[in-house]
């Protein structure tokens, strides 16, 4: 079946043989080579389509119904930034992805944006149907891909200006994307000039948005703010709104979350805090304290063929003063001295760019990694394979156990991976 977009179309279904529509005329192969197959969903101010172009690709068209010059604004403006940003947390658009139709018996053009189609639901639709909120150890993943993401956003001088739980996809891979750029705007001269006079265009979506964007002067870190919202309700399965206090402007939260670790939630305050000066100014410098906070949460650990009992000990200790609420001590390497895994530079945040190793390796490294380094390893191994797109399988593991604070454990890391008969 092929799908009118022509908003006045009164029966915009068709046979797939079709090139033009039996009720109202208008063509059905857009630009010659994309045929829409299902609706689905229809927003305030535009419709959603699932397509397919002439090889039989999935894609996702995005169709404009209202043509205010304001709507036109926003529309256009999220085809230039989803151009001109290449990240695997972004949807892929190609460089004519944007594009007009003018559909039979109507004045106005009717404006369209082809991208990549995500297979997964968004974060609102999957805690919805998991029924639970997620745990901590999800959350540190999670906010770990997505401050690399916004490392790649704000590094183009562009803030999103609309993070909640519904502009998150999670794909069937485990593995975000930040959607709706819609409302997303650049930090030019021009920008500024309009925030000072109060020419932006307010974004407020109701728990999420800070105090100086409802006031129309957002900025960087207010992306910041609403990330802290989303996980609160990832965290508690509950609105942000609920836990609202008036009296001191301020969340009260943290009881609906048995067991927090201290570290993770007063991360998250600090995100959410009322004054953009008080929370992280960079992405870089969120995606460094969640390494400490991964690094709290799990303590490099020993792999079961590598334990010693003074390991052992050493181990239980760590866990003990994390239980106890106690910043926990790192442990101390037998030849330098612990600085927890080394962030890679924002231009190294992951994107399309392929590899030549063997996925099923990379799959194995990972897995190896996990043990010692917990989940912070999906992260490192992508980042990995991106700042050395042509590394050998040797050259890979040798990257990755520079990650491994403990030398033993590095080493180790490496003799098992290089007699695993997979390179």
């Amino acid at each position: 079946m092929s799908l009118c977009i022509n908003p006045n179309c009164s029966n915009p279904r068709n046979p797939d043989s079709k090139l033009f529509c039996q009720s109202c005329n208008s063509e059905l192969l857009l630009e010659g080579r994309y045929r829409v197959i299902r609706q689905l969903g229809n927003g305030g101010f535009g419709k959603t389509y699932e397509i397919v172009d002439s090889q039989g690709n999935p894609r996702v068209l995005k169709v404009l119904i209202k043509n205010s010059p304001k709507y036109i604004e926003l529309f256009q403006r999220e085809a230039e930034v989803l151009a001109r940003l290449e990240n695997s947390g972004i949807p892929k658009v190609e460089p004519d992805a944007y594009f007009t139709v003018y559909p039979r018996d109507r004045d106005e053009p009717v404006h369209c944006l082809v991208m990549e189609k995500i297979e997964g639901l968004n974060l609102k639709q999957y805690i919805q149907k998991r029924g639970a909120p997620i745990d901590q150890k999800i959350a540190i993943r999670w906010l770990i891909q997505l401050a690399t993401i916004l490392q790649a956003v704000h590094s183009h001088n562009f803030f999103h200006r609309d993070i909640k739980p519904s502009n998150i996809m999670l794909r069937t891979d485990g593995q975000l994307v930040l959607i709706d750029f819609g409302t997303a705007r650049e930090i030019t001269g021009t920008f500024v000039t309009k925030k000072a006079t109060g020419m932006v265009t307010g974004v407020v979506s109701a728990g999420y948005t800070p105090l100086e964007q409802l006031n129309g002067q957002a900025v960087p870190q207010s992306d910041f703010f609403a990330l802290g919202r989303t996980f609160v309700y990832l965290l508690t399965g509950q609105d942000p709104s609920k836990f609202y206090e008036s009296y001191n402007d301020e969340l009260s939260w943290r009881d609906s979350v048995p067991n927090i670790l201290p570290q993770l939630a007063d991360f998250l305050d600090y995100l959410m805090a009322r004054l953009p000066n008080q929370r992280p100014q960079t992405a870089e410098e969120i995606y460094q304290q969640l390494v400490d906070i991964n690094n709290a949460l799990y303590p490099t650990k020993i792999p079961f063929h590598t334990k010693t009992s003074q390991a052992s000990k050493e181990t239980k200790s760590h866990k003990s003063r994390i239980s106890n609420g106690s910043s926990p001590r790192r442990p101390a390497s037998t030849t330098q001295p612990w600085v927890g895994p080394t962030p890679l530079p924002i231009s190294s945040a992951p994107n399309r760019n392929s590899n030549l190793l063997d996925p099923n390796f990379v799959a194995l490294c990972q897995q190896e990694l996990a043990e010692l380094i917990g989940p912070m390893a999906t992260i490192v191994c992508q980042r990995t394979l991106v700042q050395y797109p042509n590394s050998s399988a040797q050259e890979f593991v040798k990257a990755l156990s520079q990650q491994i604070p403990n030398q033993k454990y590095a080493q180790d890391f490496q003799r098992r991976l290089m007699s695993s008969g997979q390179l």
